[in-house]
């Protein structure tokens, strides 16, 4: 028997969406947005009646065989009719931000979490309820979605750089710290102990990250878990990471070189050059020659070596006229076990919901270790200033590895940087 949607419990839940949808989202907390997952799940204890009602998603060519499947059930269950509407991830982004404000846009998209500070300032996204399986969610993944307190999109994966170590030469023990890596690195006889992509002499400050919030120096500040839009890396901890780049750059060790650029990188490792390096699960397809494994990556400079977690999910238009059907979709439909297992299977990242089998992963033993290291990792900052901070960082990074006097190098790229970010 179904319940018409938008009586008892649902009027409850549908209040709060309205009370999302109104200012913005600031008007709510992550405290009033609590009562919704209870209400949503009285809502449907019995099956809601939604005939009549449409829910619009977009979503790419990869995923559209998962959300299709959830989908055929919601409408089985609901009477609701589902039109998934294919498209390029890329044009995702700028479509959803130009097509929401006309009444264009759907009611659901699938996106990145770094695009939320844009789509919050653009006004186009709500608040959602993970709903009854919210336990279930890999914690960096909800705070990804997370913008001042609020939760505005449903995570289902993430991706973060781990290090990949060459068993034959050292093993698949995982080393503590950078010196004992390259200790470990230089015993077994490789040419080189270590290597690293830096992107030739444009910079790399995203896959070396891990190293430099090491040092204690993230990119910006966070507070209460959201990030501000103050630099974090200045400072003391800063320059200790400047020196170490400059210690293990061109004129020091030169582990650090800005020779490597993405291919290169991954042809020395793959070739046996290397001991260790630090990649993203994207690279495994090229490491077909060498035996690895992956791991969390070692800290430099005493603290966490944190990356940046990347992470995949659901977002609900802020103009949807069935706000209210596309979180209970969302809840109910995403949120489970077979709908995360069918999203893995069509597209293997590494999964935001705990008990995913990933065993038909390509390189299933891979998983676990990039799993660790972005369990210990923090998200991408989505905050819209994260745009203006990467030709300052990368170029700063690149000229001391390249020799360049680190602390003055360093210094003036957080002035600069600092500088533009205040208009």
């Amino acid at each position: 028997m179904r319940t018409k949607i938008g009586i008892g419990a649902a009027l409850a839940t549908s209040a709060l969406l309205l009370t999302a949808c109104s200012g913005g989202g600031d008007s709510t907390s992550s405290e009033s947005a609590e009562p919704s997952s209870s209400a949503t799940a009285e809502a449907t204890e019995e099956a809601i009646d939604a005939t009549g009602q449409t829910l619009t998603i977009w979503v790419d060519e990869n995923r559209e065989p998962a959300v299709q499947a959830a989908a055929e059930t919601f409408e089985e269950e609901t009477g609701a009719t589902v039109e998934l509407v294919q498209k390029n991830f890329e044009d995702i982004r700028a479509d959803f931000l130009a097509q929401v404000p006309t009444g264009e846009g759907p009611d659901i998209t699938i996106g990145a979490h770094d695009w939320l500070g844009a789509l919050i300032e653009g006004g186009v996204v709500n608040t959602v309820d993970l709903g009854d399986n919210a336990a279930s969610f890999s914690q960096v993944a909800v705070d990804a979605m997370t913008y001042d307190g609020q939760i505005y999109g449903m995570p289902y994966s993430t991706e973060a750089v781990a290090l990949i170590q060459n068993v034959d030469l050292v093993g698949e023990d995982a080393p503590a710290t950078w010196d004992e890596m390259i200790q470990a690195g230089i015993d077994s006889g490789a040419d080189r102990p270590f290597c690293i992509n830096t992107n030739g002499e444009t910079g790399d400050g995203y896959t070396a990250y891990p190293l430099q919030t090491s040092f204690g120096a993230p990119v910006f500040v966070q507070e209460g878990g959201s990030y501000t839009s103050e630099v974090g890396m200045g400072g003391e901890a800063g320059e200790a990471f400047a020196q170490f780049l400059y210690d293990n750059g061109e004129d020091g060790t030169g582990y650090l070189s800005t020779t490597i650029d993405y291919d290169t990188n991954n042809q020395l490792f793959n070739a046996g050059e290397c001991a260790y390096t630090i990649a993203g699960p994207w690279v495994l397809g090229s490491l077909t020659d060498v035996n690895f494994a992956v791991n969390a990556v070692p800290s430099a400079g005493g603290e966490t070596a944190a990356p940046f977690v990347g992470v995949q999910g659901f977002y609900v238009s802020s103009q949807s006229e069935n706000a209210l059907l596309a979180n209970i979709f969302l809840s109910d439909y995403i949120a489970t076990p077979d709908a995360m297992q069918a999203l893995y299977d069509a597209d293997p990242r590494l999964p935001a919901f705990e008990g995913v089998d990933t065993s038909s992963a390509e390189f299933p033993d891979a998983i676990a270790g990039f799993q660790a290291s972005a369990e210990q990792g923090v998200p991408m900052p989505s905050i819209p200033e994260m745009g203006s901070v990467w030709d300052f960082w990368n170029a700063a990074e690149s000229a001391i590895i390249k020799g360049a006097d680190p602390s003055k190098t360093w210094n003036k790229m957080i002035t600069d940087l600092t500088a533009a970010l205040e208009g």
